[in-house]
């Protein structure tokens, strides 16, 4: 199964709906909560290319974007594929 990383901040919807869509398909998540900033959240803009809204998820090293891509992916029918590598 691909690696999958997502940031995060305490109490967002967004990032609620994107970990129990992920835990439905059983992935192994590595979390990072930018809650307080940080040097996560510098990581996070560089690697989300400027992306300054939660959750910016990552599966395999490829950057999907957030919650509503992560569900868009889901609705076409490809998640699983990037989920699996």
């Amino acid at each position: 199964m691909a690696k999958v990383e997502i940031y995060t901040k305490a109490f967002c919807p967004y990032c609620a709906r994107a970990m129990k869509l992920l835990s439905g398909k059983h992935a192994d998540v590595e979390e990072f909560d930018i809650t307080m900033g940080g040097p996560k959240r510098a990581e996070m803009l560089d690697r989300a290319k400027g992306g300054t809204t939660v959750p910016q998820i990552f599966i395999g090293g490829t950057h999907v974007g957030g919650s509503d891509n992560l569900a868009a992916l889901e609705r076409e029918g490809k998640l699983d594929a990037l989920l699996a590598g």
